[in-house]
């Protein structure tokens, strides 16, 4: 038996059938003038897709709100200029035998005025702040809280209409969602803020509207993580009972497939507990889950002391990934990093030529290949 046969296992989850448990995860690139996918956008999915993954999550796309987007060049998934590009995008991939689903995104309180669109808007998040204790932007209204809502949900909708074969809601990362999860980015004294129930609830709604427009049958993912890019040791959940609290209501209102972010995959979530974050989700909800962080690599993307100093990694065994799949601790592999520098990663893995794969390096980043 090849020792890497269950990665390349096919799956069906609801209506998403996969040739394999290969996910590409989410990784900004910042190619898209005028935040529209280009041609090249086109050629670097279509190349992973021909090289063996099975479905494809797409860099963060913002929706169409007003102050959604919070770098320079990242694409929009709202007018018709941005779903032609990506209309373009989901046939390469499909034309490969691959399944797309794009990363639908606010950036919330990072957002820095003078990013287009959006020109001098501050950034908008539950309680003016992206970080803990500093206002820097925009307390959202009860309003505004509608109207990022009727973004996602129309992101959503769009999505489904171009032949997007899922979609996936960034609520990870310090990000805008997130920021509402998040105690120290959430002081509101509404019915959006007080415990993390209550906390869950701009989620919970977006979530629902979501379902309630595409249908019982069109896949949604969530990304969530404990961990914030402001503060690597922060928790939402600090047991298994709390989070299945957390969970539960995520999954209620529809959430198909929980994308469980982590900055090592192999790491456990408790103490007591060999299992992942993914292993611990699927455990709680019944969900398939999704499993992330340095997969094929030997380093992490950014150093302890969060610096921005991206740092290169070498391959890596996947024993230890593949030992966890084969006991079902979770169900799809998201690779990062090591995707960036070899679009043909997954095809190498199945036909045993590891020994030639890339080794990443920051200079990656600057290159859309």
């Amino acid at each position: 038996m090849n020792p890497t046969e269950s990665l390349f296992s096919p799956i069906t989850l609801g209506n998403l059938e996969l040739p394999n448990r290969i996910a590409m995860a989410p990784m900004t690139r910042g190619f898209s003038p005028n935040n529209v996918p280009s041609d090249l956008t086109v050629e670097y999915y279509r190349r992973r897709a021909a090289g063996g993954v099975g479905l494809i999550i797409t860099e963060g796309t913002c929706v169409g709100h007003k102050a959604a987007s919070g770098y320079p060049n990242i694409p929009m998934i709202a007018g018709d200029e941005a779903l032609a590009g990506w209309k373009k995008v989901v046939d390469a991939v499909h034309a490969e035998g691959g399944k797309i689903a794009p990363q639908l995104w606010h950036v919330g309180g990072i957002r820095r005025p003078g990013i287009k669109p959006g020109g001098d808007l501050p950034g908008y998040s539950p309680s003016g702040m992206a970080v803990p204790g500093k206002i820097t932007g925009h307390a959202m209204t009860k309003e505004d809280i509608d109207d990022v809502i009727g973004a996602f949900v129309q992101a959503a909708v769009d999505a489904k209409s171009i032949g997007f074969d899922a979609i996936e809601i960034h609520g990870a990362h310090g990000y805008l969602i997130d920021q509402f999860f998040w105690e120290g980015t959430n002081q509101r004294d509404d019915e959006y803020g007080g415990d993390l129930a209550q906390r869950s609830r701009f989620a919970i709604e977006l979530i629902s509207e979501i379902r309630t427009a595409v249908g019982p049958d069109f896949p949604i993912i969530l990304r969530w993580s404990q961990w914030k890019q402001q503060d690597y040791t922060a928790r939402l959940a600090t047991t298994p009972e709390a989070l299945e609290a957390f969970l539960t209501p995520l999954s209620d209102a529809g959430v198909d497939i929980f994308h469980c972010s982590a900055r090592r995959f192999w790491e456990p979530e408790f103490e007591g507990s060999d299992i992942n974050l993914a292993g611990w989700v699927k455990k709680l909800t019944g969900k398939p889950t999704i499993t992330v962080g340095s997969v094929g690599l030997n380093a992490d993307f950014l150093p302890e002391d969060g610096s921005a100093d991206f740092r290169a990694a070498e391959p890596a065994s996947l024993d230890n990934l593949i030992k966890r799949l084969d006991n079902n601790e979770f169900d799809l592999v998201a690779v990062g990093r090591a995707l960036i520098a070899n679009p043909e990663w997954a095809n190498k893995i199945r036909d045993d030529q590891a020994d030639s794969l890339t080794a990443y390096s920051k200079k990656f980043l600057g290159e859309l290949v």
